[in-house]
C-alpha cells in the first residue's frame, strides 16, 4: 500500500514551510514513526516522522522547496515486495534512455509512463511553470524525469519547452531571467548578499500577513519597585528551593494572564471568516530569540493554562520552553494554541517599542527595561523602578476604551505586586 508523508499543520497562522533537509533516501527502509524530513516554518523547526512502516518510493518535494499543508513531500511503500522494487526501477530508467536500443514503444512504457495504477506527482514549482505555459497533464506525463525516483523536474521541463512541444513557450521562457534577476543584487567590495531564505523568509512572510491587520498601540507607565524589591530579595532562595532562576518574566506573565481573565475579549482571536473564537483558558506565546544576538531568528512558543498555574509554575514553564527553543527541539505543540502574546526587549536594554500583532491574536504586550527613575510620590521626589508597558491590539475587534482599561489592570497588577501565592 502507497501511504502518503503529509505536511501538517504546525500552527494557526501557518499554512506553508520548508523542506530543509531530508534524512532517508529513496529506497531506504524506514519504521513507524522513525524521522525522515526535516519542515521548518517561521513557528518551528520539526521532523516527520513515517506514518508507517516501509520503503521510501518517491520524493515529491526537494529540499529547499515549498510545501503546503496537508500536501504530500513523499510517499512510503507498505508492502515489502512492491517496495523493494520500486526505488530500484525507477532508478534504472535514466539508463534506457541512454542506450541506443530502446524503441520508442519501450521508452514510453517503461520510462515515460507511470507504472500501472500508481498516479505521477509534480513539485509546486513544475505545477506553476506547466500551468504559466498550457502544458496539460497529459503533456507533463510524456516527460520522462532525471530527478528523485524518476520525478520530472524542472530541467526536464524546460527541456520539453525547449524542444518546442508547446507553441507558448518562447514567451515565458524569455521572461525567466526575469524572475531570476532579484537573486543578481550587484553588491559592492565590502558588501555580501544572501537570499532571504529558510526560518527568516518564513517570519517574514508571517510579519507581511501581520501588517494587514488594522492595530493601534497603546503605552502606559508603572512603577515596579514592590516587584524589583522582592525579586533581588528571593532570588537565591528560589533557585535553591525550585531549581529555576527567578527573572522578571513570570511576573509579567502572571499580571497579564489574570488582566486576560478580566478581560476575556482580549484573549479572543479574530479569524479570516470573521469569526470571533474565545478561549476560556489563558495559552501565553512568549517570544523567545535564538542565538547569541538573536540572529538565529525568533520563535514563540507556548506556556498552557497560565490561568491555573501559580508564579514557580509559570517560571518553571517558561525555563522550560526557552531551553527547547534554544536547542532547536520544540515540537509542533510546543508552539500551538497561543492566545496572547508576550515580548520582552527589555532584556536588551529597549526602553520602548511597537510590537507587532501575531495574527489572528488580538492583541500583544511588549514589555521594556526597568529604569531607576526619580519621580513624585506624596509631593516628594523618590528614586523608583519605572518601565514601559505597550500594548498592540487588533482594532477590528477591540476599542480604545476596552484596551485602555486592560492595560491599566496589568499595570496595577505588576505596581500592587498582590498576585503572588
Amino acid at each position: 500500500m502507497r501511504v502518503e508523508i503529509l505536511m501538517p499543520e504546525l500552527g494557526e497562522s501557518v499554512h506553508e514551510g520548508t523542506v530543509s533537509r531530508w534524512l532517508k533516501q529513496v529506497g531506504d527502509t524506514v519504521k513507524e514513526d522513525e524521522p525522515v524530513v526535516e519542515i521548518m516554518t517561521d513557528k518551528v523547526n520539526t521532523e516527520l516522522g513515517a506514518p508507517s512502516a516501509g520503503v521510501l518510493t518517491e520524493i515529491t518535494i526537494a529540499e529547499g522547496a515549498l510545501v503546503r499543508v496537508f500536501e504530500a513531500v513523499g510517499y512510503i511503500e507498505t508492502d515489502a515486495s512492491a517496495a523493494a522494487s520500486a526505488p530500484v526501477a525507477k532508478k534504472e530508467e535514466p539508463k534506457a534512455e541512454v542506450a541506443a536500443t530502446p524503441t520508442p514503444t519501450e521508452v514510453s512504457t517503461s520510462s515515460l509512463q507511470p507504472a500501472p495504477g500508481e498516479k505521477r506527482w509534480y513539485t509546486p514549482l513544475v505545477r506553476a511553470m506547466a500551468k504559466d505555459n498550457n502544458v496539460s497533464d497529459a503533456q507533463l506525463a510524456t516527460i520522462s524525469g532525471s530527478g528523485e525516483g524518476g520525478r520530472v523536474t524542472k530541467k526536464d521541463l524546460e527541456a520539453f519547452l525547449a524542444g518546442g512541444a508547446s507553441k507558448t513557450v518562447a514567451a515565458p521562457t524569455a521572461k525567466a531571467p526575469e524572475f531570476k534577476a532579484p537573486v543578481a543584487t550587484v553588491a559592492g567590495p565590502d558588501q555580501e548578499v544572501t537570499p532571504l531564505a529558510g526560518m527568516r523568509k518564513m517570519i517574514a512572510d508571517h510579519m507581511i500577513k501581520s501588517s494587514q491587520v488594522p492595530t493601534v498601540t497603546t503605552i502606559t507607565e508603572v512603577d515596579v519597585t514592590h516587584m524589583v524589591n522582592f525579586r533581588d530579595k528571593n532570588k537565591e532562595t528560589f533557585l535553591e528551593t525550585y531549581g529555576v532562576k527567578l527573572t522578571y518574566t513570570p511576573f509579567f506573565i502572571k499580571a497579564l494572564t489574570e488582566a486576560l481573565v478580566e478581560f476575556p475579549l482580549m484573549n479572543a482571536a479574530l479569524m479570516p471568516d470573521n469569526n470571533i473564537v474565545k478561549t476560556k483558558g489563558v495559552h501565553m506565546g512568549v517570544a523567545v530569540a535564538l542565538g547569541a544576538k538573536g540572529e538565529g531568528g525568533l520563535i514563540v512558543p507556548v506556556i498552557r493554562d497560565c490561568h491555573t498555574k501559580s508564579l514557580v509554575d509559570i517560571a518553571r514553564d517558561l525555563d522550560g520552553i526557552a531551553k527547547k527553543a534554544r536547542s532547536n527541539s520544540l515540537s509542533v505543540a510546543d508552539v500551538q494554541g497561543g492566545t496572547f502574546t508576550l515580548t520582552n526587549p527589555g532584556t536588551y536594554g529597549a526602553l520602548f517599542g511597537t510590537p507587532m500583532i501575531n495574527a489572528p491574536q488580538a492583541g500583544i504586550l511588549g514589555v521594556y527595561a526597568i529604569k531607576k527613575t526619580p519621580v513624585i510620590v506624596d509631593d516628594m521626589i523618590a528614586i523608583r523602578s519605572i518601565m514601559h508597558l505597550v500594548l498592540t491590539y487588533d482594532h477590528r475587534l477591540i476599542d480604545g476604551m476596552l484596551a485602555g482599561a486592560f492595560l491599566a489592570s496589568v499595570r496595577d497588577k505588576l505596581a500592587k505586586f498582590d498576585f503572588f501565592k
